[in-house]
């Protein structure tokens, strides 16, 4: 990984930019948006044939429907291993626990005698759940988009997985089982663009074909989120999730085993995975050095894990103390933090920009990305200085209920009569002015 050290620098009057410091990877959204453009075109012009026909291009798979059996869900989910299933369903009560607590009551608020505002938080009608499955079968995400939906209280809920050459051109068997375990049963053998624009515009076919969402969520390649860009005003989107970042803040006192294993453990997500160290210590950044050099030679994945630790994305950052580590991280707002100080907790509620904090050295990613009881799909690419991941709030619109009597009307009708005659809108003052002479 390379050193990136910003010691002395504020000492010697530089004004530092962490947010540009910290590079990430090429991921050209708008550069893609002209390449799944046709795409999702086709998609809204010919309906299921052009999903067809992106299943043979970009799957190598020939379909006759893209829409799964129910009875293929069901067979799934009876082959699945029983320890999988376990752990499965460890992982949805874990994240439904979390879900049912944070769902937001409606709130009634009397702003006068007589006059009332109750804010309800309504489920979206329909949503659209996307799953990759390129590098990986990414099952953990089933849950993770079906969960919070479910408790929302969304009434229609579809899901899109690429068809898989292997698998009798449906989705990969174990997604199909965490649907049927979920009770998800309409779900779509499609991937990148083109499921995207199917959830969009939605297509007629003889077996019922697939009716337009109102929301899509989850994770995607670069096709799949600049197809969200494209299709965004057609479809409401959850964001533009890009490749997976773990930024690690740590002090002298961290485990440099425990780091290069979390660095690593992102890393093999993709080539353009960022695994950033920012430290105050410059012995625990060759410790950990070491320990990469050591743990990768025996990982899985080791030549995508060693493109994306030696990318551009990825770094060791020398900083002067950890004051400035937090200034670092909060302009690097990165999806993934974890905290590795003996004061990490404390830490934490200092950081304002991130997805998700993991708190010391027994809370590791892995940990969140399958069981911890929080959401894995979080923003990316600098994005959680403004956006959050996803949870119950996502599939969630406020609709505010006005309700006044007529003594508060009266008592609220002056303000509005000199801010309609302000704005040049007598018409709005009239319509306040015919229920007082009534």
């Amino acid at each position: 990984m390379r050193l990136v050290d910003v010691r002395g620098r504020r000492r010697a009057g530089e004004q530092l930019d962490y947010r540009a410091l910290v590079p990430r990877a090429a991921f050209d959204v708008e550069a893609a948006v002209g390449v799944v453009r046709p795409l999702c075109e086709a998609v809204r012009r010919d309906g299921q044939q052009a999903l067809l026909d992106q299943a043979a291009t970009f799957d190598g798979v020939e379909l006759d429907s893209v829409k799964v059996p129910p009875r293929r869900l069901t067979a799934a989910l009876d082959a699945l291993d029983a320890d999988l299933r376990a752990s499965l369903e460890e992982a949805i009560s874990r994240l439904r626990t979390t879900c049912s607590a944070e769902r937001p009551g409606d709130v009634v608020t009397e702003v006068s005698p007589g006059g009332t505002v109750t804010t309800r938080h309504v489920p979206v009608d329909r949503v659209g759940l996307y799953v990759p499955a390129a590098k990986a079968p990414l099952i953990s995400s089933v849950v993770m988009n079906a969960v919070p939906a479910q408790v929302a209280g969304v009434a229609s809920i579809a899901l899109a997985s690429p068809a898989q050459r292997d698998c009798d051109g449906l989705p990969h068997p174990s997604i199909l089982a965490a649907c049927a375990l979920l009770g998800v049963d309409e779900v779509y053998a499609a991937g990148g663009a083109g499921a995207i624009a199917m959830f969009a515009y939605g297509y007629d076919a003889a077996d019922g074909g697939c009716r337009p969402v109102d929301l899509v969520t989850g994770p995607a390649n670069v096709y799949g989120v600049a197809a969200k860009r494209l299709l965004r005003g057609v479809v409401g989107i959850d964001s533009e999730a890009g490749p997976t970042e773990i930024a690690i803040l740590a002090d002298a006192d961290a485990d440099a085993a425990f780091v290069a294993a979390d660095l690593i453990s992102q890393a093999e997500h993709d080539p353009l995975a960022a695994s950033v160290l920012v430290t105050d210590s410059e012995d625990l950044s060759r410790a950990v050095a070491l320990e990469l050099s050591r743990q990768v030679a025996r990982t899985k994945h080791v030549e995508r894990v060693e493109a994306a630790l030696t990318g551009q994305q990825s770094g060791v950052f020398l900083v002067d103390d950890l004051a400035q580590g937090e200034e670092v991280v909060n302009g690097y707002a990165p999806e993934h933090l974890q905290i590795h100080t003996r004061d990490a907790a404390e830490r934490a509620g200092r950081i304002r920009n991130a997805g998700a904090i993991f708190v010391g050295p027994h809370t590791p990613v892995s940990l969140g990305d399958y069981c911890a009881g929080s959401n894995h799909v979080l923003p990316t690419a600098g994005c959680a200085c403004h956006s959050s991941g996803l949870s119950v709030r996502t599939f969630l619109k406020t609709v505010q209920v006005v309700g006044y009597s007529a003594g508060a009307l009266a008592a609220a009708a002056p303000h509005v009569l000199s801010l309609a005659e302000a704005e040049d809108l007598p018409a709005h003052a009239d319509a306040v002015r015919i229920r007082l002479d009534t």
